[in-house]
């Protein structure tokens, strides 16, 4: 039996879009791509984008001072051989931000700080404030687009709960913001005001600013067309008696483009627990398929995906792919992967010893990773891929590894439906690693479907009940 594992291949870096019919506008870092030709969707998103505000008790003036920074120019002083300098939002987005009127700014009560540092529960008494103070803006919705929610430094008690509370400040708000349809910024004074590097804040929080008030930043320019890309995730919450209940949240369905704005999220009850992750009966998978699909004809005038592929990151139970089928069977090719993080894999990359290399040395150590892109199939059914790792044609030193340390690991891709040879999943895998627009990063480990999936079931247990109609993902951001 030979140990030896099939040869490896590798995919360039996946392009993307900012023009609907230029096919010339595209680029592979989405930032220089940005400023060279502007947002995919430039021209749809209302001109100026109007910006609400939240502010403790005396410091209005230290959130507005950052606000008219954005349009400020600022030099990179972290990742510089990855990010641009920032030249102002108006320059990059091509729209203007202003402050909406006077009556949609909101100063809390001097008194919150008093109740804040007495209270033995500051979590509490700081969400409560602000959800009133969120309540008490929804009455001007029509006059603003996005909330900006100034949280200082010395509210750092109130972020997360106790130990034995499952709190989190920032899926608290959204969890709130989201059932009544506001988009909100949280701006924190260390991790925005203070931050040594103020291009990367203002390229995170203006490519989120833009995406909050309804814009598309870019799509991938390479795809197959007519192709649905579905994530699947869970989120437990107990019920008033004690159960155990979860929630199927669906993430957004993204067509060929990678592009996503809406998801749908119910309650499931028929499934079973193993090793403490749920698996749905047929009849509950044949509901999220359905309605995952009915999002994506609604949002394609009536035509379903001629192909579909699902991504989760357990198994395929075997009621799991009876139930997508039965719910697919329209659609030519479906695709059931499971996407495993941390696995036991490791990849050096060996340069090729050229003459007067020893003899019998075949190779040495390269200075860089393994080469973002590489994928091994090790069977018809698994294979690996390296969504991190090298990328060639970013950086002026000839090549880019983000973050600059550790051995990069791949992902395995188990696929439990579906055939063929690797090259098509795994250019998709890497093309929706690029797909996040809530961050400047060229790219996440985690494709757009798991990543965002991870987001939406985070939040969505906290929703105290889930409507039938599909929810904007850019609610949840």
């Amino acid at each position: 039996m030979s140990s030896e594992i099939a040869p490896h291949i590798w995919l360039p870096e996946p392009k993307l879009a900012f023009h609907h019919d230029r096919l010339s506008d595209h680029a592979i870092h989405p930032l220089r791509g940005l400023l060279k030709f502007g947002p995919y969707s430039a021209g749809l998103v209302p001109d100026p984008i109007r910006i609400a505000t939240i502010v403790p008790f005396g410091d209005g003036e230290c959130l507005y001072r950052f606000m008219r920074k954005i349009n400020s120019q600022f030099s990179p002083k972290e990742r510089k051989d990855y990010l641009p300098e920032w030249p102002g939002f108006q320059r990059v987005f091509g729209l203007h931000m202003r402050a909406a009127q006077h009556k949609c700014h909101i100063e809390l009560h001097q008194e919150l700080e008093g109740e804040f540092t007495r209270s033995p529960r500051p979590h509490i008494v700081l969400a409560e404030r602000l959800v009133r103070a969120i309540q008490l803006l929804q009455a001007h919705r029509s006059e603003f687009d996005v909330i900006f929610i100034y949280i200082p430094q010395r509210w750092s008690t109130g972020y997360v709960g106790s130990s034995d509370e499952d709190f989190d400040l920032h899926d608290h708000l959204k969890a709130t913001t989201a059932a009544l349809g506001l988009p909100i910024q949280l701006v924190r004074e260390d991790s925005a005001l203070t931050y040594h590097c103020q291009a990367s804040v203002m390229w995170r929080i203006c490519l989120a600013l833009y995406a909050k008030a309804g814009g598309i930043p870019w799509k991938l320019a390479d795809t197959e067309a007519e192709t649905a890309y579905i994530g699947i995730s869970y989120a437990m919450r107990s019920t008033e008696l004690g159960m155990p209940q979860f929630i199927t949240c669906c993430s957004q369905v993204f067509d060929a483009g990678g592009s996503g704005l809406e998801f749908v999220a119910y309650d499931a009850h028929e499934f079973n627990v193993y090793r403490d992750n749920p698996f749905l009966s047929r009849n509950e998978m044949f509901r999220v398929m359905t309605r995952s699909i009915d999002l994506y004809r609604r949002r394609h005038a009536g035509k379903s995906p001629r192909r579909v592929v699902v991504h989760k990151t357990t198994e395929f139970k075997r009621d799991e792919v009876d139930g997508c089928m039965e719910a697919l069977h329209l659609c030519e090719s479906v695709d059931l992967i499971q996407v495993v993080e941390n696995v036991g894999w490791r990849g050096v990359r060996i340069d090729r010893n050229h003459h007067g290399a020893k003899r019998g040395k075949q190779g040495s150590a390269a200075a860089f990773p393994v080469s973002r892109g590489t994928a091994i199939g090790l069977s018809p059914r698994e294979a690996l891929v390296w969504t991190h790792g090298d990328v060639k044609g970013v950086s002026t030193r000839g090549s880019f590894f983000k973050g600059a340390r550790s051995t990069p690991s791949p992902l395995r891709l188990v696929r439990h439906a579906g055939h063929g040879p690797w090259d098509e999943t795994v250019r998709s895998i890497l093309g929706l690693t690029k797909m996040n627009w809530n961050n400047d990063s060229l790219y996440d480990t985690l494709p757009v479907t798991m990543a965002y999936a991870k987001v939406l079931a985070r939040v969505i247990k906290r929703m105290p009940t889930l409507r039938r109609t599909p929810y904007q993902f850019r609610f949840f951001m």
